[in-house]
């Protein structure tokens, strides 16, 4: 998707926050701990190439990505520091992770099997990370039978170096621990069951570091922290407090293309979900779903000039229209989201507005959106 130049809308991200966040996290690690920058889904919607190289910068050790055509992107853009795929990688990519030292996650005993026949082939050596599945339910080892015999087949394997190994928690970001420690007592027993030794293991995320979860991890994989956010937000209870200071680093800004004033009876938008009861003043906004401004933000207060508008009648796939107290001009700044957690229009309000979480607001917000940064 190419990216709208030539139309009034942006998502404005601050790479001084990016900064802060990560120089914060390092002040907070344990003796030892290293970090790995997670940047998948486009740096979480603030794009990763350049989420990634100010890391470089702050001295992140290296790199995590969900699949392995985001770690690629990264190697292009000379991003030399280690990369992990956390994601399934078909084991025929094994000599193209190999020959560009990417890490991938192996999942389980018939991947390893797979993925060491493709490289046995071309005399290649892959870096590994072993995925425990401790109770999140997507990848990993569960069985300790299985889990003992990949050992065994990495013990006299010379396709492999095994990095890693690591789990991923599903309740890190809860104030109910319960699931959390069940969790961390199945990890350990996997790892009693190793006779292999990783380079580092890992099962530290945003989440269990920032609350200070009690579990022993040689790398933290900050991943929404970089980016200013919590990692405990979601509709329904108040977010936990974090260790850090967090500054959230995305904005996104148009501009009004628009202005009209419809009479008593005049709908707006398609099935006229908005009829007027007098005249009123209408403006109008070049964003719509396409972008990732979903419809369900229809009636969300965005801010035009200095004042709070509703969003009325439904979203289209490139537009919106928003209910003005007074006339403004065409041109009027619009901000959809703030950075600036104390206003009604930052991330978390809008993503708690439409049910969801901010992880997702962000990741939404499509590529034909130009990314535009800066420093403070």
């Amino acid at each position: 998707m190419i990216a709208g130049i030539h139309r009034p809308a942006v998502v404005l991200v601050n790479l001084s926050a990016i900064k802060q966040n990560i120089e914060n996290e390092k002040k907070h690690l344990q003796k030892g701990q290293k970090i790995f920058a997670v940047v998948k889904a486009n740096g979480y919607g603030h794009g990763a190439v350049e989420v990634a190289k100010t890391a470089v910068k702050v001295g992140v050790s290296g790199f995590c990505v969900a699949i392995l055509d985001e770690a690629l992107e990264l190697r292009k853009a000379d991003i030399v520091k280690p990369i992990l795929v956390l994601g399934v990688v078909s084991p025929e990519y094994a000599p193209l992770a190999a020959v560009n030292d990417i890490s991938l996650t192996a999942p389980n005993l018939e991947w390893l099997k797979e993925a060491s026949k493709y490289l046995q082939k071309e005399n290649l050596k892959l870096k590994i990370h072993l995925a425990i599945d401790s109770g999140m339910g997507r990848i990993g080892f569960n069985e300790d039978q299985e889990f003992v015999e990949a050992n065994k087949l990495l013990e006299n394997n010379n396709s492999f170096f095994i990095e890693g190994m690591f789990a991923h928690f599903a309740s890190a970001d809860s104030a109910d621990d319960t699931y959390f420690k069940h969790q961390v007592e199945k990890f350990k027993h996997m790892k009693s069951l190793l006779t292999v030794k990783p380079k580092w293991i890992h099962v530290d995320n945003t989440a269990a570091s920032i609350f200070d979860k009690d579990i022993h991890s040689d790398l933290v994989r900050f991943g929404i922290g970089i980016y200013g956010l919590n990692p405990s937000s979601n509709p329904t209870s108040p977010d936990l407090k974090a260790s850090i200071e967090l500054k959230p680093a995305l904005s996104f800004v148009s501009e009004l293309t628009h202005v009209k004033t419809i009479h008593k009876g005049d709908g707006v938008g398609y099935g006229s979900t908005f009829v007027a009861d007098k005249d009123t003043i209408i403006g109008t906004v070049p964003v719509g779903y396409a972008d990732g401004w979903i419809r369900k933000f229809q009636g969300f207060k965005v801010k035009v000039g200095e004042h709070y508008c509703p969003i009325v009648g439904r979203i289209c796939m490139d537009q919106f229209m928003v209910k003005m107290s007074e006339k403004m001009p065409v041109g009027t700044k619009v901000t959809l989201i703030s950075d600036n957690p104390n206003d009604p229009n930052n991330i978390k309000a809008a993503a708690d507005y439409v049910d969801t979480i901010h992880y997702e607001v962000a990741c939404l917000l499509s590529d034909r959106l130009p990314r535009e940064y800066y420093e403070e």
